[in-house]
């Protein structure tokens, strides 16, 4: 079931991911070669609670898994698609780095994903990039009210496609509110005017991860990092939006 938010509600949720955007806006400045990614994570948890919140990912275990996550922060790189645990892993000139942030205040969930360069990238890396950030921007301007679900995905998947890459089918964008996953799953893939009318006060988290090469990909024996099957690079961006009578609003946005 869709639980559509009032007012009240998606002003919580404003407040959750500002926090969110905040520790973007901190930590893309310390995002250089030869950093940590056990300091990025342990500055971003330091972040959100300064401001009141709770890493919404640390101590998290979905259904099916048998450990909790162990980190405030998602932090994968290169072929790694989402749920990188970060660790003493040092970043390296070239390389690109993928940040999914969840916070929650007040009973409410922010989150969000950015992919940064780390130094000078290869043209492939930076289009990558560009164009992974462009298909979550493609997907938001079809999340209007009269809308069908599926026609954000359908955006998505037809830029992404329509740019010589693929999109990743295993995991996909989420409703978030009071839980940080809730109905309706919103995929990144499909054909259009499927599924439930778009109504004002349902919240999204939208999630194109985008892959260099095949859409395919593999999880690690780490139980959550999850890897393209044929190594190739990976990008991953996210918004959290709330739908109003007229354009979507982003909510993780600074």
């Amino acid at each position: 079931m869709i639980i559509i938010k009032s007012q009240r509600e998606i002003e919580c949720l404003r407040r959750s991911n500002r926090i969110v955007a905040h520790v973007f806006r901190e930590i893309r400045e310390m995002v250089r070669p030869g950093i940590t990614t056990v300091e990025l994570d342990g500055e971003a948890e330091r972040l959100i609670r300064e401001r009141g919140g709770i890493p919404a990912f640390k101590g998290y275990r979905p259904m099916g898994y048998r450990s909790e996550f162990p980190a405030s922060m998602c932090i994968s790189v290169n072929e790694q698609v989402v749920h990188g645990i970060p660790g003493p892993r040092k970043l390296k000139e070239g390389d690109i780095v993928s940040l999914d942030v969840g916070v929650l205040l007040d009973g409410y969930y922010g989150d969000a994903a950015i992919t940064l360069p780390v130094g000078d990238i290869s043209k492939e890396a930076k289009r990558l990039i560009e164009v992974t950030e462009r298909a979550l921007y493609v997907g938001i301007e079809q999340a209007k009210v009269g809308n069908r679900l599926s026609d954000i995905s359908h955006a998505i998947e037809a830029y992404a496609a329509g740019q010589g890459f693929s999109v990743v089918r295993d995991f996909v964008g989420h409703g978030i509110g009071k839980s940080l996953h809730e109905d309706p799953q919103v995929p990144n893939f499909g054909p259009p005017h499927q599924g439930p009318r778009l109504k004002e006060g349902m919240v999204f988290a939208l999630e194109p991860m985008i892959n260099a090469g095949t859409w395919q990909v593999t999880r690690l024996e780490d139980e959550w990092t999850v890897v393209t099957s044929d190594g190739k690079l990976s990008a991953h961006f996210e918004h959290s939006i709330a739908l109003t009578d007229s354009d979507p609003e982003i909510l993780s946005m600074d």
